[in-house]
C-alpha cells in the first residue's frame, strides 16, 4: 500500500514529465531529435520485441503491428490499401519511451547544474570579502601623510 507522500510525489514527477513533453523549447527538441536518432534501433527493438508482446498478451493476444483497416483488398495488379493503425500505436509507444528517457536525462542534467551552481555560490560566500574602501576624508589624509613622508 502506498502512503500519501509517495502518491503526491509521483503526481509531481509525472506532471513534470507531461510539462517536459508539452513545452516547445528548441533545445529540448534538438536533444530529442539527436537522442531519438541515436537510439532508434534500440527503442524499436525494445518496443516491438518486448513491450508490444506484453501489451498484446494483456489485451488478448493482439499483435499491434498487424492491426489495420483494409480500405481496398489487394488484387493481382494492385497492392492492398490499408490504414495500419497498429504501426501508429507502435510509434506512439516508442515516442513515449524516448521522451521519458530524455526527460530523465535532462532532469539529471538540471539537477547536476543546480548542484554546481550551489557549490559556486557557497565558494563565493566563503571567499574573503575585499576590505571596504576608506572614507574619502581618510583617503585624503592618507595621501597627505604619504606625500609628507616622501618630502622628508
Amino acid at each position: 500500500m502506498l502512503n500519501k507522500g509517495k502518491v503526491m510525489k509521483d503526481k509531481g514527477f509525472f506532471a513534470e514529465f507531461r510539462k517536459f513533453i508539452a513545452r516547445g523549447n528548441v533545445l529540448d527538441m534538438a536533444v530529442g531529435i539527436a537522442a531519438g536518432a541515436a537510439f532508434t534501433a534500440i527503442i524499436n527493438s525494445f518496443v516491438n520485441d518486448i513491450i508490444n508482446p506484453i501489451i498484446g498478451l494483456l489485451v488478448g493476444g493482439v499483435d499491434f503491428s498487424e492491426l489495420q483497416i483494409v480500405l481496398k483488398p489487394a488484387t493481382e495488379t494492385t497492392a492492398e490499401v490499408a490504414i495500419r493503425y497498429g504501426l501508429f500505436i507502435n510509434a506512439i509507444i516508442s515516442f513515449i519511451i524516448i521522451s521519458f528517457a530524455l526527460f530523465l536525462m535532462v532532469k539529471a542534467f538540471n539537477k547536476l547544474a543546480e548542484a554546481n551552481k550551489k557549490k559556486k555560490e557557497e565558494e563565493a560566500k566563503k571567499a574573503p570579502a575585499a576590505p571596504p574602501a576608506p572614507a574619502p576624508d581618510v583617503q585624503l589624509l592618507t595621501e597627505i601623510r604619504d606625500l609628507l613622508k616622501k618630502q622628508n
